[in-house]
């Protein structure tokens, strides 16, 4: 063992104090970085990640029922679910004599509390395209479709393990009514007409990407659920994007859920100029829209209790 210079009991006396500020300062800044890496679950969203999402959908053209678009959507899917940690399975069925392959995601044991869905699927013509040449054409999809996809995928990655059993369903054949031998609404309704048993509460979210967006609160959408998840966007300051005001009443996926009895809610932007255009591409879509949206239903789904 070393010896001390002389002194150094007098030198260490007057060391202590000093160490022992020193050790006090830096817990405290262990707490404060604790703290920091211990925010509400909503700041773990990425909103960025998820126009990633938005911009690999988009590249690979419009994802319309049976085109090769459409399978790899699908798999693009499959592979972030997995990578995320989610298993995933294929819901193949068919509706007017369409094929439909819904998308269900599970975590957690059942019964499930609650389904968090959107739809993959792009229209099939962009019928309200100004440019009457371009009508026959698909529709890209970018907010139309791509950005609830995104929250999703997005949400899949960020929501704890502890969150109340829930399903992410991804919506095959959404888009496509008004166009003769289809309607809307179709994935959706053939999933609930599969429902063995039936969720607390289902939220949908489809055109949530608008640069623009504002989200009042939708007619046929459960007052109650709107108003809880409306108040989670509040709290985290995101209350001029979640407007309590009342909205139009949609025929969305949400429908065939509260036919079912089931209480579901629809976020939904429907004043969005590209609608059903094949001006609906990747830079309509705002990652800071996609932000907001999605770190409010992760910090609610996060305190959700059926």
């Amino acid at each position: 063992m070393a010896s001390l210079p002389d002194g150094s009991p007098d030198r260490m006396r007057r060391l202590i104090p000093v160490i022992l500020v020193s050790l006090a300062l830096g817990l405290a800044v262990f707490g404060i970085w604790m703290l920091r890496s211990s925010h509400p679950a909503s700041s773990r969203f990425d909103g960025e990640r998820a126009y990633r999402d938005v911009l690999v959908q988009t590249d690979l053209g419009p994802r319309t029922v049976g085109s090769p678009a459409h399978d790899k959507v699908i798999d693009y899917i499959r592979s972030e679910l997995a990578q995320a940690g989610w298993e995933s399975e294929i819901q193949k069925t068919e509706m007017m004599g369409h094929p439909i392959q819904n998308i269900v995601a599970q975590r957690g044991d059942p019964p499930v509390a609650l389904i968090l869905g959107a739809h993959y699927d792009s229209r099939l013509l962009a019928d309200r395209d100004p440019d009457q040449d371009r009508r026959v054409e698909a529709v890209p999809g970018a907010n139309d479709g791509a950005s609830g996809v995104a929250i999703l995928l997005e949400l899949a990655r960020t929501l704890p393990a502890d969150t109340a059993p829930l399903q992410l369903v991804f919506f095959d054949a959404e888009d496509n009514g008004n166009i003769p031998g289809w309607d809307w609404i179709l994935g959706s309704q053939a999933f609930t007409a599969g429902l063995k048993t039936k969720p607390e509460a289902m939220v949908l979210v489809d055109m949530v990407g608008d640069s623009d967006l504002t989200l009042p609160q939708e007619g046929y959408s459960d007052p109650a659920l709107a108003h809880s998840i409306w108040d989670t966007a509040e709290r985290l300051g995101y209350g001029d994007i979640f407007r309590r005001q009342a909205g139009l009443s949609i025929l969305d996926d949400h429908i065939p859920f509260g036919r079912a009895g089931i209480p579901s809610v629809d976020l939904i932007d429907i004043n969005y100029p590209y609608w059903h255009t094949t001006a609906d591409t990747a830079d309509k879509v705002s990652a800071h829209s996609l932000q907001a949206v999605g770190a409010t239903l992760l910090e609610w789904a996060v305190n959700y209790r059926p």
